[in-house]
């Protein structure tokens, strides 16, 4: 398996920031995950660590080194890290639970899957054009989905439309959507991304710039883009860019990850282990770097143990 990645986020006019990010992988599947800690409600950032660290955990243990089932891996996933928010609430004695959006994509077997759950997005671009995108669990989105005009049949007074319905972490059980599989070809990109971005972007924006160069350089031009945009009201900015690259055509390039000597019970992780209360701010270049490099030393033990 072999693909190219670019993860990155950043704070921008927030006091910190609530967005968690990363990837996993074994030789033949790759885990990516993206959350946003939902502001109004408690340790926003709380919620997307503990929904990226009870998702890795989980795929590392069912990923041997494939997903027999990935749907039904999804919902495992989605439920046990709502669950592991709510207890952490309840431990602490909160007395509004943490909660935070997600979306994710899994892809062995030459296709991909995704799930979301509120209104951090992902979009599937191939030769420029958008083949998909995921759809908010907001009011508004969901208006459109149905093809209502905004002028009919209005909202509750004092609700916003563009306020979301489900997260996890809230009290309901959380809503969310599957999607897949979906069969990638040479040089398919999916992009995860936190409403930072496309609040500030349009899509056909973030189509272009996608569409148009390698995503070590498209991702981080779009960050800044969104950041630049919104100005000093910017919220959190995070995203994680995937190409899709085949065996013949692959290059060792920056980003690039090849599983081919990785031994079946290997497993690399960039999704953070540390204690549910650690903060991130600003997650530059210098240590994504050295999440990579820890990964290809890995890789590259196992590979001389090989030879």
């Amino acid at each position: 398996m072999k693909f190219s990645v670019f993860q990155i986020s950043r704070k921008g006019g927030r006091e910190k920031n609530e967005d968690r990010m990363g990837y996993c992988y074994t030789n033949s599947s790759g885990l990516f995950l993206l959350a946003d800690g939902m502001g109004g409600h408690p340790e926003g950032e709380v919620a997307a660590q503990l929904a990226l660290q009870s998702i890795s955990a989980l795929y590392q243990k069912e990923a041997k080194p494939e997903l027999p089932d990935v749907k039904g891996f999804f919902n495992a996933a989605i439920m046990a890290a709502h669950r592991h928010i709510l207890r952490y609430a309840a431990d602490s004695g909160l007395n509004d639970t943490p909660r935070t959006t997600l979306v994710a994509a899994v892809v062995q077997g030459g296709v991909a899957h995704w799930v979301h759950c509120g209104d951090s997005r992902l979009y599937f671009v191939r030769d420029g054009e958008l083949l998909a995108r995921t759809r908010d669990h907001s009011y508004l989105e969901q208006r459109q989905q149905r093809g209502d005009t905004l002028s009919l049949a209005p909202l509750p007074a004092g609700v916003n439309r563009n306020v979301l319905y489900t997260c996890l972490g809230s009290p309901s059980k959380p809503i969310f959507d599957i999607t897949g599989p979906v069969p990638l070809q040479q040089g398919d990109k999916l992009l995860l991304c936190s409403d930072g971005l496309w609040g500030s972007l349009e899509d056909v924006d973030i189509v272009f710039h996608l569409g148009q160069k390698p995503v070590s350089v498209a991702a981080p031009e779009l960050t800044e883009r969104a950041l630049l945009k919104a100005g000093a009201s910017s919220d959190n900015v995070t995203l994680v860019a995937m190409e899709w690259e085949t065996p013949d055509v692959f290059e060792s390039t920056r980003g690039s990850v090849s599983t081919e000597h990785m031994d079946d019970e290997v497993f690399a992780s960039t999704v953070q282990s540390a204690s549910a209360d650690a903060t991130v701010d600003d997650l530059d270049e210098a240590a994504i770097e050295r999440s990579i490099a820890e990964i290809n030393a890995a890789i590259r033990r196992t590979a001389s143990r090989k030879s």
